[in-house]
Parts: structure tokens; C-alpha cells; sequence
């Protein structure tokens, strides 16, 4: 199917933007919203870590995600060495480090050249955790225990077993949400001390996950520091207060910091800054009411990237770090107190960009919408079930046609690009410009898939998951292979 300027002109819905205000920006005119290495073929073609799509598809058919190892190294290492420098001793500070939030995209090969690069690892769940130790076993020059330092463990509602085995390998972060969570770690180190695994004065250190009311993030469920909601204990209603006095009353605990984080996708460092700072002086009160003041801060993830052409380039690590640095610097002084160590955990920031989804066209339906106005519905070979954001809470993205340019005369035509699951939710970019002369085959690539599209990915309608596949310098090889239905039926009874 294909479009004439004069007819795509006339295909705009009332009310929405112009055409043309919808395309997808080529990689040099938005580097902020693809990989590092992207850029277009003297043939007109998308090539990403030196491998033109079509060649990327011959190897690892559509839909598949591919990751640009170099921007994923690159961004990492930047955040290592932002934190380092902006929170150096020279400086007045305690140092500072990142935690790479692998709920954003985990894997062992992801986890490991993120250590390789200076980070520690953020996990949410058994099986982050699992993935973490594996990587750390592939990271020479550490004992055992240092690099266990640099794992961590998050999340609500965590099992009596998930929080021995996080006090077993003496996780450097444990985050404890509940006091329930408190509990099991002094029964934990009981347990292994009996064991022998633990020595007689040996403590596990925690943190605190505290809930300090303020709001920050794109949506209410990537929202996360407001009172009513699952995450984190009150410094409001003295939840927070009661499980840091229950830790440092305990023998088998030491309290080895406070935690924040306030959501996610967020543009604006107000929020961080005032998180920062209930952070700071809840630490002062604990120290000035029992003695110990913490070592230790982490103020969490939830920088934003951007995801299509409207969006304002997102806001540098750097500016993030030496704004935080500047609060710390100046509230410590101010309350008299020694600087903490100060870590973030960036996962977005570091996986999104580096990640495109790569799908075929494979229907073309035009849809008249009254008043001269219509929409071109664009069928691809995947959906909802690669990329859940769109139906989760109407997250944004845009795409381009990535195997060729448009013909001279093709025009564009406000279109809407969907999956081929049984929902009429299963959008995968709600609106977006493409050429009139696109046609079956076509390939298109989504840029900023990289953070939540394959973590979020789904069986739904027992579609099979796509594989991740890794390019660099024009090598190319799987981080993740592609299921198959064979490994549906597998797991049936």
C-alpha cells in the first residue's frame, strides 16, 4: 500500500498534530533516542554496532531486540565514573558509586559488563539475585566477599528464604521494606552462625527503605515514594523509625544505610534533591538519638530517557550527581554530621537508549475516520507481548522504517502501528509518521526498548518471546535466544 503526498496530506485526524510533527528523527538528528552506533548505510539502510538490519535478520529473525554492547559499556561506565568524581573525598564527600537496577534488563552476560564497568548490581527477585551471583563468579581480581559488596536486594514482600540467602552471600545492599523483613534477617544470621558460616560477632548489614512522601515519575505506577502505595516504611507515621531502631538493637544487624526511591522516568532533579534531603536529616535524628549515624545513603534510580522526537532531550548522569553531591554537601555541613556514602541505582538510563526492537511489516490497513481524515493501522510480527508499556500505563514510542529511505514522492501518513495479540490494547506506538510507500516487509525499528521490554515481556495468546540479540563492531551473537513453542509445551504436565 502507498500514499501520494496529496493523499497523506488529507489523512491527519482532527485535533492531532501536524504531519510530519510525528516522525521518527533519524540517529543523527536525535543520538539521545538511539544507540551509540547508529546511523544510516550509504544505501539508506539502518545499521547498529556495524551490522546493517537486514543482515542482524538473517541471524536472528523478527521481532528480536538488539542490544549495542558498546552503548550499554559506555553508559555504564559513565555512571561509574560520574559517581566516583562528583562524590570524590576531595571534594568533601564520602565517595560514591551505582547499582545497575537490573529489573530494567538482566542477564548474566548484561550483569557482568556492568561489573566489568564499575557498577554493582540492583536485584528485585530470586531470580535477579541468581543471575547477580552468577556474573560475579565471571569477574576475576575480587574475593568473594568484596564482590559480594557490590550485589543488592530489593523489593517488597520477600520470603524468609530470600532474605537468608541474601545475608548468606553477604550482600553489600540488603533492602529490608517491612519489619517482618527485619526479623528474618536476625533469625538468618542466626541460622548461619549455628552453621558456621557466620562468626560469633559477625553482623548482616541492612538498609532501610523509607517512604518519604514525595511524588516524582511519568505515572502513577511508576510513581513510588507517596504514602499509599505498596513500597518502603513511613517517615511519617514512624514505621520507618520503629524498624531503625529494631536493627540497631539487634547484635546480629548492623544499619548500614538509609534508602529512597521516588519513581520513575522523571526530567526534574526537585524531587531527588528533596528526597535527598528527608533522607539526611532522618539520619541526623537516628544519630543524635542513639549514637550510630549510618554510613551509607542510596537515593535510587528513576532518571528518564527519551522516546520519541517530542520528548526533550533527557537530563545528563552528571547533572543528576553533582546536584545530588551539592545537597549533600551543603545539609551535612549544615547539620554538622560526616557525609555518608552516597550510591544510585540508574537501570533505564543505562539499558534504554542501547536497545532497539526490530519488527516486519506484515499488514497494511487504512481506516477512514470521517471528514476527509483517516489512519494507516500497520501490522507487525509482534505486539503488546514484547512490549508492555503502551497497555500498561501508555507509555510513548515511535519508529522508523529501518531496512531503506522513502521514495521522493512518498509522503507520509499518520499511522498506528499494532501487534497481532486479541486485545484492541495491543499497540505498540500509538501514533507516529510513516512513509507513504511503506509496504509489507518493510522492516521497522523502535528506539528505547532497551529498559522493560524483554524483562516485561509475556506468553500472551502463547506468543513465543523474542530473543536478544547483541551487536558489536559488526559481530553479532544472542544474549538471550528466542523461545520456541517447543519450549511452551516443555513445561506442560
Amino acid at each position: 500500500m502507498s500514499a501520494n503526498s496529496e493523499t497523506a496530506a488529507s489523512a491527519v485526524p482532527a485535533g492531532e498534530a501536524p504531519l510530519g510533527a510525528l516522525a521518527c528523527p533519524e540517529p543523527n538528528a536525535r543520538p539521545d533516542l538511539w544507540p551509540t552506533t547508529a546511523r544510516r548505510t550509504d544505501s539508506g539502510e539502518l545499521e547498529i554496532g556495524g551490522r546493517p538490519v537486514s543482515a542482524i535478520l538473517e541471524q536472528a529473525p523478527a521481532p528480536v531486540y538488539v542490544m549495542d554492547e558498546a552503548d550499554f559499556r559506555g553508559r555504564a561506565a559513565t555512571w561509574a565514573a560520574t559517581m566516583a568524581e562528583e562524590f570524590w573525598e576531595g571534594y568533601g564527600l564520602k565517595g560514591g558509586s551505582a547499582f545497575y537496577a537490573g529489573k530494567a534488563f538482566l542477564t548474566t552476560r548484561v550483569a557482568r559488563i556492568a561489573l566489568e564497568e564499575g557498577l554493582g548490581i540492583d536485584t528485585a527477585s530470586r531470580g535477579e539475585l541468581a543471575v547477580g551471583l552468577a556474573a560475579l563468579e565471571e569477574v576475576d581480581g575480587e574475593d568473594a566477599t568484596v564482590r559480594a559488596a557490590r550485589l543488592g536486594l530489593h523489593g517488597n514482600g520477600k520470603t524468609e528464604d530470600e532474605v537468608s540467602t541474601a545475608v548468606y552471600h553477604r550482600l553489600g545492599h540488603l533492602v529490608v521494606d517491612s519489619s517482618e523483613e527485619v526479623g528474618y534477617a536476625v533469625a538468618a544470621v542466626r541460622r548461619w552462625r549455628e552453621a558456621g558460616h557466620y562468626g560469633p560477632q559477625e553482623q548482616a548489614g541492612l538498609m532501610v527503605r523509607l517512604t518519604t512522601g514525595i511524588h516524582a515519575g511519568g505515572h502513577e505506577f511508576i510513581s513510588t515514594a507517596h504514602e499509599d502505595q505498596k513500597f518502603g516504611l513511613s517517615t511519617h507515621t514512624g514505621a520507618a523509625r520503629q524498624a531503625i531502631d529494631r536493627i540497631i538493637d539487634a547484635p546480629e544487624l548492623e544499619l548500614r544505610g538509609l534508602h529512597s526511591h521516588i519513581g520513575s522516568q522523571i526530567a526534574d532533579f526537585a524531587g531527588f534533591e528533596q528526597a535527598a534531603e528527608a533522607v539526611l536529616r532522618l539520619r541526623h535524628e537516628v544519630a543524635a538519638d542513639t549514637g550510630w549515624l549510618c554510613p551509607e545513603i542510596d537515593l535510587g534510580g528513576g532518571l528518564g530517557i527519551a522516546y520519541t522526537g517530542a520528548d526533550e532531550p533527557a537530563p545528563s548522569p552528571a547533572a543528576l550527581a553533582r546536584s545530588l553531591a551539592a545537597v549533600v554537601r551543603s545539609l551535612c555541613t549544615e547539620l554538622g554530621d560526616e557525609a555518608p556514602h552516597v550510591s544510585v541505582e540508574p537501570g533505564r538510563s543505562i539499558a534504554g537508549p542501547g536497545q532497539v526492537t526490530l519488527y516486519r511489516v506484515t499488514g497494511l490497513k487504512r481506516v477512514e475516520l470521517g471528514e476527509g481524515a483517516s489512519r494507516l493501522y500497520v501490522s507487525v510480527d509482534g505486539g503488546m507481548s514484547d512490549n508492555l508499556r503502551p497497555a500498561l500505563y501508555g507509555a510513548a514510542y515511535t519508529a522508523l522504517v529501518a531496512n531503506r529511505l522513502p521514495g521522493p514522492e512518498a509522503g507520509l501518513v499518520r499511522s498506528r502501528v499494532v501487534g497481532k495479540h486479541c486485545e484492541s490494547g495491543d499497540i505498540v506506538v500509538r501514533d507516529v509518521d510513516l512513509p507513504g510507500d511503506l509496504t509489507v516487509g518493510d522492516i521497522l525499528a523502535v528506539p528505547a526498548t532497551g529498559a522493560y521490554g524483554r524483562s516485561m515481556s509475556m506468553n500472551y495468546n502463547l506468543f513465543t518471546r523474542p530473543g536478544v540479540a547483541w551487536v558489536h563492531e559488526g559481530g553479532q551473537g544472542w544474549v538471550l535466544r528466542p523461545e520456541t513453542v517447543e519450549d511452551l509445551l516443555r513445561l506442560e504436565g
